[in-house]
This record gives C-alpha cells, structure tokens and sequence, in this order.
C-alpha cells in the first residue's frame, strides 16, 4: 500500500473499510477472509436499531452479520438483517432471555437503543 497513491488508499478506505462502526458506537473489524461474503461478527445488542445489513464496494456487496451472544457465541448469520428482525428475532429473544436472563432483550429491537453494556444507561 505504500506505493498507491492517496487518493487510490481512500478509495480502498471506502470501498473496502477495515471497520464498521456499529449503533453502539463500538467499531467492529470486517472480516475478509472470504472476499465474496465479508463477515460482521458483532453481539446483537450492540446492532439494535439497524434495519439494514450493511454493505462494502459501494453498497454492492452486503456483509455476512454473525450475531453473537453476551458470551460472543454465534447467535444467527445472515445477510438480510431486516428478515432476521422481523422472522427470526423473537426466537433467539426467547432463547437468550432464558440464557443471559440479566441483559438486555427488547420486544422493538428496531426501536431499543443499541448497548455494550448488560442494560442500557
């Protein structure tokens, strides 16, 4: 990288970020191990009120969202974090009510304010 240009590393930069910042605030690492699906590994109260899975390349290419648990154990995958909301949620709500009975799990995950934290402050 040290021989392109800057204007082509901001290129890179955009297209291709090694972060994403998260609702929460906390900036997650992309993985992109496989370059056809990059992967978001994030716990899942930390995406609370994202409707949309995030994308790279210009929005061309939508990440692969692993869920995680309190205890960063994959939850769900999936590329379509508005289906996951919409079908999937309540059943993982219901099981991680039951796990991690001291954190967070809103009935609105689309409307309940991201967190690091157990609760929310």
């Amino acid at each position: 990288m040290e021989r392109v240009g800057w204007e082509r590393r901001a290129d890179v930069d955009r297209l291709a970020p090694t972060h994403l910042e998260v609702p929460s605030g906390s900036r997650i690492r992309i993985d992109y191990g496989d370059p056809e699906a990059p992967a978001l590994a994030v716990r899942l109260q930390e995406v609370f009120g994202l409707t949309e899975t995030p994308t790279v390349a210009g929005g061309r290419v939508a990440l692969t969202m692993k869920l995680l648990s309190p205890a960063h154990r994959p939850v769900q995958v999936t590329q379509d974090l508005a289906s996951f909301w919409r079908d999937a949620y309540f059943e993982v709500r219901k099981d991680m009510r039951g796990r991690y009975p001291k954190h967070y799990w809103p009935e609105n995950p689309l409307e309940a304010r991201a967190t690091r934290r157990t609760r929310p402050r």
